[in-house]
């Protein structure tokens, strides 16, 4: 194909088909989606919120749990504004660079969020392991700098990986079999090699998943041998408990991602509905569930909303 064929067929937009197979339904499969977003903004703003105005909530902790929080926010605003669009007013189009640039935030800010995970079970095991010294290590400008590294690692691995599916030419059909722009689904399309771009992907995906669930396990299992040490079992259930909520994430996190991606990758006789409807949950769910999880299992979030609630119905009470 010449270069002024490559380039007028990128130029034309995608299409995207929501969930194939239950198009007809698609105005009731918006209604969770919908919720989850809904919950998803006011959850995660409501702790950005709580630890940005209690003064308590100014630690350490507190900062990756905002860290987490804007990294759902942006992570879900990249997707589900688009992905309603197509359920409720049948908005299918979606331009060339705007595909690529919703598939570059997707993996930009889930390699950020795995990055901000280890970060938080460092936070965790010095908290622990070295309680004394925990604000002189873990100070204000490092936990910037820990950000903006995690920022600029995810960047860093998908850059390359954007130029190498931009490149491909793409004049196979122009829908894509999926409610946003998942990168599977979008390489399908291409009509070249793209064993490259594949390549490039797992390694990437590999080394970052891996190097990150092995530091943090390592974490982890330090930081249980830490708590088993500890004179008391009431020092042992407070312990267990504020790691509770991260190991929850972590979980949530890794297991869902996985799960999405090994049903991208082989379908195993199951129907591409499901495997479409499993890769919209993992981009809608878990960052809906994460402020929930923070607020229930860790006491000073959820003293910190309280407060927020009640500041918030206090000012409208007094307008009133």
């Amino acid at each position: 194909m010449s270069t002024t064929n490559h380039s007028s067929t990128n130029s034309l937009p995608f299409l995207l088909m929501g969930i194939p197979g239950l198009e007809a339904f698609h105005m009731w499969i918006s209604i969770p989606f919908c919720f989850t977003y809904i919950m998803t903004l006011l959850g995660n703003s409501m702790v950005l919120l709580a630890v940005r105005l209690d003064k308590n909530l100014h630690e350490p902790m507190y900062y990756f749990i905002s860290m987490l929080a804007v990294i759902d926010l942006t992570f879900s605003t990249a997707v589900v504004p688009k992905m309603l669009g197509v359920f409720w007013l049948d908005s299918r189009e979606i331009g060339f660079e705007a595909c690529f640039i919703q598939m570059f935030f997707i993996h930009t800010f889930t390699a950020v969020e795995s990055g901000g995970l280890l970060s938080m079970s460092f936070d965790r095991y010095i908290a622990i392991r070295n309680p004394l010294r925990y604000n002189t290590i873990l100070t204000s400008s490092r936990i910037i700098q820990i950000g903006l590294l995690s920022l600029a690692r995810g960047v860093g691995v998908m850059t390359p990986l954007m130029y190498l599916l931009t490149s491909l030419p793409y004049c196979k059909t122009r829908v894509i079999p999926h409610s946003y722009c998942e990168h599977m689904a979008v390489v399908e399309l291409a009509c070249a090699d793209a064993s490259v771009s594949h390549l490039y992907s797992l390694i990437v995906a590999t080394l970052l998943v891996g190097a990150d669930s092995v530091f943090i396990t390592f974490s982890y299992g330090m930081i249980l041998r830490s708590v088993m040490k500890l004179p008391s079992q009431e020092a042992h259930l407070k312990a267990l408990r504020t790691c509770g909520s991260h190991v929850s994430v972590i979980l949530l996190f890794y297991i869902g991602g996985l799960l999405s991606m090994y049903l991208q990758m082989f379908s195993f006789g199951l129907a591409p509905h499901v495997q479409v409807l499993v890769a919209d949950f993992y981009v809608t769910v878990p960052p809906m569930l994460n402020p929930i999880i923070y607020s229930i299992k860790v006491k000073q979030i959820q003293e910190g909303i309280f407060k927020l609630l009640q500041q918030l119905a206090g000012h409208s009470i007094s307008k009133a």
